[in-house]
């Protein structure tokens, strides 16, 4: 799951999609691809959108959810929470004795 996560924060533009459901949550994909492309210049498809929403999909940064014909987008940072506490908080190691 780590490496999902990390492939998924290594693209600039899916940090970028992350950055703009961080300002609105529950985004359509239209709404990214605009915002997208009025702040950041962007020219990607709306098929190359879709296939970065699905990489951040798979690695749980981000949720779905289909409200009657559309389908919004939502941040989840649960998987960033596990990585901070994974190295900042580590469990104590085990006694061995």
């Amino acid at each position: 799951m780590a490496d999902d996560l990390f492939k998924a924060l290594a693209d600039p533009t899916r940090r970028r999609i992350l950055d703009g459901l961080v300002e609105r949550d529950g985004q359509t994909l239209f709404e990214i691809c605009a915002r997208l492309s009025t702040r950041h210049g962007s020219e990607l498809t709306r098929q190359a959108i879709s296939q970065h929403l699905a990489v951040l999909e798979a690695a749980d940064l981000v949720r779905s959810r289909r409200e009657g014909r559309y389908k919004f987008h939502d941040l989840n940072t649960e998987p960033l929470e596990q990585i901070v506490t994974r190295w900042l908080r580590p469990t104590p190691p085990e006694n061995t004795a």
